[in-house]
């Protein structure tokens, strides 16, 4: 993963251990024939591309309410 997209998806989502897990979410939908909602001139992994969704604002994520 490019250390500049981490560095930028933190400051859309503080907290590390939540970023990881709506990363991983995103991944997984990606690699199962999921459809980029970014585009890029270069070629990026899985991860790059829900890192750079994340911080375009193409996804989001909720916190469950106890």
């Amino acid at each position: 993963m490019r250390e500049d997209y981490i560095e930028q998806a933190l400051k859309v989502v503080p907290d590390a251990n939540i970023l990881i897990n709506v990363v991983s979410r995103r991944v997984k939908q990606l690699r199962y024939n999921g459809r980029p909602l970014v585009e890029s001139l270069e070629r990026l992994d899985p991860e790059d591309i829900a890192l750079r969704e994340l911080i375009e604002g193409k996804i989001s994520y909720e916190l469950a309410e106890d």
